[in-house]
């Protein structure tokens, strides 16, 4: 009984079971049924309102495209409007210029038949003209023999004598009004120019400087003069023969002095001493190597001193040679005053000048400042400084107001520019001040330099040095040229040029070394 119990029940499970499959099945028929009904009537509905909306787009084109003709068939209708107007202005224009010609046609005919009249009317008067002047010549012609009957002298004459009276009392009176105008622009000339000198000295006012033949170098102690002088002296010989000065080693405690005339020759030994000095290795080939550096540090120093002094008078766009030149002017002397600061009190007092007499300042300064430019180079080229500079500037572009301005700054004037004057007068005010230069020490400097001029005018001649304040020249001479017997004869013919052209005191020593080096390097 409990097996059927349990089968009853299962078939009653199964039958349940097959019961709610078929329900299922029957409601999810009905659900996809509604599905695919509401999916129908949507997609009917989606695309009635795509129709809808794309029947009003057709519209909305339709209206705009029949807008945009409505619009330019009024424009058309308007510029048609318009050029018909123009063309019914321009017709009536010419109609009226029509008329207005055959009007004037009409007056230019009438005009015709009264020129012919008047024609004939001015020929009738023009005769009677003719004989009316044909008549007052003969009259005016008998009494011009009157006249000149009655006068004694004939009409050429007496116009000589008119014109040349006439001309003096013209010249006399020229001469009267043309002598009051110089007197009263003079007065008033040297007036203004005195103003403005004081003027532009009170507002610069420059230190005095004044350069000297010696520099002493100071020494650690007594004992570094006695490395300096080498064995038997062959140290100082090295840097007297490399640097061409005079090296000059005495009592003073812990100094040496060098001695030149040549400011930059002098500046070369100076660095080149203190260096060995405080590299302590002192010997020919050192000092000449140092001697080497030393010339580049100087070279390097002219051109920073060019740059600098260019930029504190406010002269830019020098060309790089013109500031080399402008910086070498540092070791210039000038009747003791040192060249570049002349050169820049120069430059200041004619820009003081000119911005009084409303002129390009500017270029006043930079006239003023490269005046002098000649004296970097005067001693190895021919010619004034002022000739040479003015050359060297023309040369390095400068504008060619500032090349005469420096080629004539020494000029009488008389030919010289306004700009040229005033480089002038600030020349002349700058060297002319109490105490700003000696005239000695400049003819002693000029000395020496002519010394070595003679000595390098002989070939063969490598290199010379004046020393010993000018009582000696040591010359160089090249050994492939000059042999042990031209050496001699050298020296004899230096000694007579020197004799011949120089007025020297006491007496002068001429040295000619000829000496051959043979180097080579252990590797």
């Amino acid at each position: 009984m409990t097996y059927t119990y349990i089968g009853i029940v299962v078939l009653a499970t199964l039958a349940s079971i097959a019961i709610g499959i078929s329900i299922g099945y029957f409601l999810k028929q009905k659900v996809a049924q509604k599905k695919l009904a509401s999916s129908e009537s949507l997609s009917a509905r989606i695309v009635d309102e795509a129709k809808k909306e794309a029947e009003t787009i057709k519209k909305e084109a339709m209206l705009q495209a029949k807008e945009n003709l409505l619009k330019l068939k009024a424009d058309f209708e308007n510029e048609t409007v318009e050029r018909k107007g123009e063309l019914d202005n321009l017709e009536k224009r010419l109609r009226a210029k029509e008329g207005g010609l055959d009007k004037r046609m009409d007056v230019l005919a009438q005009r015709e038949g009264n020129i012919e009249g008047r024609e004939k009317a001015l020929l009738s008067r023009e005769s009677l003209i003719n004989e009316k002047h044909d008549k007052l010549d003969r009259l005016i012609e008998e009494q011009r023999e009157k006249l000149e009957r009655i006068a004694g002298i004939s009409s050429e004459e007496a116009k000589i004598y008119l014109v040349q009276s006439m001309e003096a009392d013209a010249k006399r009176e020229a001469a009267l009004v043309v002598r009051k105008v110089e007197e009263e622009t003079k007065r008033v000339a040297d007036k203004k120019s005195r103003e403005i000198i004081a003027y532009a000295i009170q507002r610069y006012s420059g230190d005095f400087i004044a350069e000297n033949t010696v520099s002493v170098v100071n020494l650690p102690n007594e004992e570094m003069k006695g490395r300096i002088i080498g064995r038997e002296g062959r140290n100082i010989r090295a840097i007297e023969a490399a640097t061409g000065i005079d090296l000059i080693v005495d009592d003073t405690p812990e100094a040496v002095v060098l001695s030149s005339f040549d400011p930059v020759r002098r500046e070369v030994a100076r660095l080149s001493l203190e260096r060995l000095i405080t590299d302590g290795r002192i010997h020919p080939g050192r000092i000449e190597d140092i001697v080497r550096k030393a010339k580049v540090e100087v070279d390097n120093i002219i051109r920073e001193t060019g740059e600098r002094a260019s930029f504190d008078v406010g002269v830019h766009d020098l060309h790089p040679e013109i500031v080399y030149l402008l910086g070498s002017l540092k070791y210039r002397t000038s009747y003791s005053q040192n060249v570049l600061q002349h050169s820049i009190e120069v430059a200041h007092l004619t820009g003081m000048m000119a911005s009084e007499l409303r002129m390009n300042v500017k270029e006043a300064k930079r006239a003023g400042l490269l005046h002098d430019i000649g004296k970097a180079v005067d001693h190895k080229i021919e010619g004034t400084h002022a000739a040479i500079g003015g050359d060297y500037a023309k040369k390095f572009g400068e504008s060619p107001r500032i090349v005469q301005a420096i080629a004539t700054h020494h000029d009488d004037g008389r030919n010289n520019t306004l700009l040229g004057v005033l480089v002038q007068a600030a020349d002349t005010l700058s060297a002319a001040r109490p105490g700003a230069r000696r005239e000695m020490l400049e003819t002693y400097v000029k000395r020496l330099e002519e010394l070595e001029n003679i000595a390098h005018s002989f070939s063969g001649v490598d290199r010379c040095y004046a020393i010993q304040a000018g009582r000696e020249i040591r010359i160089l001479v090249e050994n492939e040229k000059i042999s042990d017997n031209d050496a001699v004869m050298l020296c004899k013919d230096i000694v007579k040029k020197i004799e011949t052209e120089l007025t020297y005191p006491g007496q002068i020593k001429v040295t000619v070394i000829r000496e051959t080096r043979v180097s080579d390097f252990a590797k």
